[in-house]
């Protein structure tokens, strides 16, 4: 697992301006709402990266922890919090070493962050983390990319970014479910473009494998659904969130 992200975090919000990050917070409040959680309690968003979401979650009337081991990632974070004038608290760290000085009502892990870790044991060891500081009858709210998304959706692809202010060359190669990604990234400097490489893996685990461990933690599933839908996760889901709670 990466333990920062360098250049990409300089061009993450560009070349992720495809998501919506307003509709994904309110799916998740949806999500918290659907399972009885706390509203405008105090929300963990862990692995929050440059903090996009964190800002919508605290739009949203949550009290808002955000937690990231990239110090470059957090940089920009910060920027946007005095910028928008929000009360979010950054807090760099790695998830699988999550120390707060108190408990959270809710926790929120998106865009197949979890997919980042190196092992199932690290996932297993991020569950145990959440578990110790949530609150009882807490939630624990995460997606993760499918087996299907590795397999077929990123697979052995390439895909090309063009903007203004960055060209971006994403390779992926597959196997045993983990997927290895280049990034080349050739940005204009004058009438020349300079290469930047960084790379990185994700790797995707059985749906039955993840359940099992949330339930040998202590987490009670409440629900796990295809892709920001409230349907269930399907053979082809690219994308599965789990809804699950700590018990009273």
């Amino acid at each position: 697992m990466s333990k920062s992200y360098g250049i990409f975090s300089e061009f993450y919000d560009i070349l992720t301006s495809n998501i919506d990050y307003k509709k994904r917070a309110e799916y998740f409040n949806e999500l918290i709402k659907k399972h009885g959680g706390q509203h405008n309690g105090i929300l963990l968003d862990l692995a929050c990266g440059t903090g996009s979401l964190s800002e919508e979650f605290e739009h949203l009337g949550y009290d808002v922890i955000a937690v990231d081991n990239s110090p470059e990632m957090l940089c920009i974070a910060m920027n946007k919090k005095i910028e928008n004038n929000t009360n979010i608290q950054y807090v760099c760290q790695d998830m699988r070493d999550l120390d707060l000085f108190g408990n959270t009502d809710i926790t929120v892990c998106a865009l197949d962050s979890l997919n980042h870790l190196d092992s199932f044991d690290d996932l297993c060891t991020v569950f145990s983390k959440v578990f110790l500081f949530t609150e009882p009858g807490g939630l624990f709210l995460f997606d993760i990319n499918t087996e299907y998304k590795h397999n077929v959706i990123l697979g052995e692809h390439t895909f090309i970014y063009d903007t203004d202010d960055v060209y971006c060359v994403w390779q992926n190669s597959c196997q045993n479910n983990t997927v290895n990604i280049e990034l080349d990234f050739f940005v204009p400097e004058g009438e020349k473009y300079t290469r930047y490489t960084e790379n990185f893996q994700e790797t995707a685990y059985p749906i039955g494998d993840i359940e099992n461990a949330l339930k040998d933690v202590g987490f009670e599933i409440l629900g796990i659904y295809d892709d920001d839908s409230f349907e269930p996760v399907r053979l082809n889901s690219e994308r599965a969130v789990f809804a699950v709670r700590k018990g009273v």
